[in-house]
């Protein structure tokens, strides 16, 4: 029986639980009236609460004002609360260039979603069935998918559920008329108006008589058998995703290069949209040819080469390193901090604190082994002390070295990642760079024999 799938269906796949609010979206069609009766029949095995929405797409003129007359008049009958919403599905098609079904599945969903809210949440229950799964299989495929499109349409994707997933149409048609239900019947989807239209209409009929009379059972079977594979090599790939982050924020995601290139390839693709997903929060608007691009991009070896991606996505090379970061986050804004004796100085776009003293030389034992303790010849500064991020044309004689350096050479013969060169602090005076922190100190300021007073700059990371 129908009712015994669908009850199996629910809690195989735990898609209904005690309490739950239960919204169903009724066009009056067969499927989704054999939904909303099943559903009626299983509240005696699980307790939840059913309301209906109903979406008038505003295509069909009176007969769908109709549709929507029916549906309402089965809620006040059968005393469950109703919701309805008349639609402009082509016009919000033609605005937002969408083909009429995207358009339509979009502002479904939508509302569905506002009435949701409405009454406390919830789950919304569509009636997508065995057949329909087909034809999305189908459509996939022709599209162009990897495995996990050929998994189909899941029984829970988010807050949107399908009972009736596991039922035919075949099915849900003898259901209908067993239980003498009432339904509408909406024209268009006889019409091959749209690609899901033909793929019912006409291909899969045709594959029933010369193939494959069983094709529905068929195509069943392989979203199954693919979503089974998929779902093991996603786990298998956020476990990998973990090994490989070296850091991450709200702002980007790093990961660690060589450990990349020694995964397979398709755990690779997999990790950068996991990458992706867990900085943005949505894989909308990426497509394959953007997980592409990316893997090109790593693959290449490159360092310093970058592409952007939507949502205003960046994804680049460093030395060891490849990044995923947000873009334009604080306008690359310049910096710059007074540094005083005695005080400490906060620097907020790298976290960290300064401390500066003075002491006579003979009253100092000079440790200059410490990366972050830097010893300079206090009277050859001159003027103020700054902290400061880069700025075009700088440069450095490098402790050791005659003669100047440009500072993007030095960064480069360093290996410091771009994506920290316009932050990493630079310790001036009123002439000249004193301190590249962490890089390089300067020749000009170094402690000679010849050296009285020693300024102490001390950095302290937060």
């Amino acid at each position: 029986m129908v009712e015994d799938k669908v009850l199996n269906t629910i809690k195989k796949h735990n898609l209904i639980e005690n309490g739950d609010n239960i919204l169903i979206g009724v066009s009056g069609g067969p499927d989704s009236m054999a939904l909303l009766y099943v559903l009626l029949s299983i509240q005696t095995e699980i307790s939840f609460s059913l309301h209906i929405a109903h979406v008038n797409h505003g295509v069909r003129g009176i007969e769908a004002d109709e549709d929507e007359k029916f549906v309402e008049g089965i809620s006040k009958k059968l005393g469950i609360s109703f919701y309805s919403k008349k639609i402009d599905m082509e016009g919000y098609a033609r605005e937002n260039k969408l083909s009429s079904e995207d358009a339509g599945r979009k502002l479904r969903y939508d509302f569905f979603r506002e009435v949701l809210s409405s009454i406390n949440g919830g789950k919304i229950a569509v009636a997508h069935n065995k057949n329909d799964q087909a034809e999305t299989l189908i459509m996939r495929f022709f599209r162009g998918t990897g495995l996990d499109g050929l998994k189909g349409m899941e029984y829970k994707n988010g807050d949107i559920i399908r009972p009736l997933l596991d039922v035919s149409r075949d099915e849900i048609e003898k259901y209908i008329l067993e239980k003498n239900i009432d339904t509408r019947l909406d024209k268009t989807n006889l019409e091959n108006i749209y690609n899901r239209n033909k793929i019912r209409l006409e291909l899969i009929p045709y594959i029933v008589d010369n193939f494959n009379p069983n094709i529905i059972d068929t195509l069943w079977r392989t979203s199954r058998t693919m979503s089974n594979d998929s779902d093991f090599l996603e786990n298998f790939s956020k476990e990998r995703y973990r090994e490989l982050v070296k850091s991450q924020d709200k702002n980007s995601i790093i990961l660690y290069r060589q450990r990349f290139y020694d995964e397979h390839i398709a755990i690779k693709q997999r990790i950068i949209r996991h990458s992706i997903y867990n900085l943005l929060g949505t894989l909308e608007g990426i497509s394959e040819i953007h997980v592409r691009n990316v893997l090109e991009l790593f693959e290449r070896g490159d360092t310093g080469k970058s592409i952007d991606l939507p949502n205003s996505l960046e994804v680049k090379t460093s030395y060891d390193d490849l990044i995923f970061q947000k873009k334009n986050l604080d306008g690359n804004k310049n910096y710059k901090y007074s540094l005083k004796l005695g005080q400490s100085t906060y620097v907020k776009e790298w976290n960290c604190i300064f401390e500066m003293e003075v002491f006579p030389i003979e009253k100092i034992q000079l440790n200059f082994k410490d990366r972050f303790i830097k010893y300079f010849d206090y009277d050859k500064i001159k003027g103020e002390i700054y902290i400061r991020n880069r700025m075009p044309g700088d440069t450095i004689q490098p402790f050791g070295m005659n003669g100047n350096k440009k500072l993007k050479d030095l960064f480069i013969d360093k290996k410091v990642p771009i994506d920290e060169r316009e932050k990493i602090p630079i310790i001036v005076d009123e002439s000249d760079i004193i301190w590249v922190v962490g890089v390089r100190t300067s020749e000009k300021y170094k402690i000679t024999s010849y050296t009285k007073n020693v300024l102490v700059i001390k950095y302290k990371n937060l």
